[in-house]
């Protein structure tokens, strides 16, 4: 029910539609360029277990992609996100080798990373199809 002047009409209703489905894509990168690139399955959500695997998915990859930068030590950044700060994901950094460097307090609008790696993400988007 709404308020309205006898000479106006009634206010129109608009159709309700889904959101577009969105996907999750976990991305490690460094300097040369992105590493892995890793989509979660629709309906999913990260856990801590899941991203300790991506994690050792990541340090199997930078092995291989970048031969000899583990040697030397790799310093490793992430954000505050509880799978990311679960113990089994701390656990598994600090096993593989990684130097975990402080992510200070989220803010919205100075985002680290994005700038440099969303162009070369949406390369990668239109890759997969």
């Amino acid at each position: 029910m709404a308020w309205k002047h006898v000479s106006f009409s009634p206010p129109r209703k608009f159709l309700v539609v889904a959101s577009a489905r969105k996907d999750m894509t976990t991305v490690f990168w460094d300097a040369e360029g992105i590493v892995v690139i890793d989509y979660l399955e629709h309906d999913s959500t990260i856990t801590g277990i899941y991203y300790a695997d991506l994690t050792r998915k990541a340090r199997a990859a930078l092995k291989k992609k970048r031969r000899g930068k583990l040697r030397h030590g790799m310093l490793f950044h992430q954000d505050n996100a509880p799978a990311y700060m679960s113990s089994q994901a701390l656990a598994v950094v600090r096993n593989v080798g990684f130097e975990l460097l402080p992510h200070r307090p989220y803010l919205p609008d100075l985002t680290q990373s994005d700038f440099y790696l969303c162009p070369t993400l949406m390369i990668h988007s239109f890759m997969k199809g």
